[in-house]
């Protein structure tokens, strides 16, 4: 347990931050995880409108430093990719 201060409220930051981190996390997957449903049955109009909200859900991760910004545009990336294969 913390003894000082600064211990403490430094543990009272990383609580509220996991909260939001949770968030992230939990939003980034579910939504990635319905394209990726989408494109593996062919419905590519229904993984492009979840697109945009991926896309969106994403960059609040990278502006918050959830994860870097190289990561955010390497998953756009090959969620973008994966829709275009699923056409095919």
């Amino acid at each position: 347990m913390a003894i000082t201060s600064s211990a403490k409220k430094a543990l009272r930051a990383s609580k509220k931050k996991r909260v939001f981190n949770i968030r992230h996390r939990d939003a980034i997957t579910s939504v990635v995880k319905d394209i990726k449903k989408h494109a593996a049955q062919g419905n590519k109009k229904e993984a492009m409108k979840l697109l945009s909200l991926a896309y969106a859900e994403i960059d609040k991760a990278a502006k918050t430093d959830f994860i870097k910004p190289n990561a955010a545009a390497r998953r756009k990336s090959r969620l973008s990719a994966l829709i275009k294969m699923c056409s095919r």
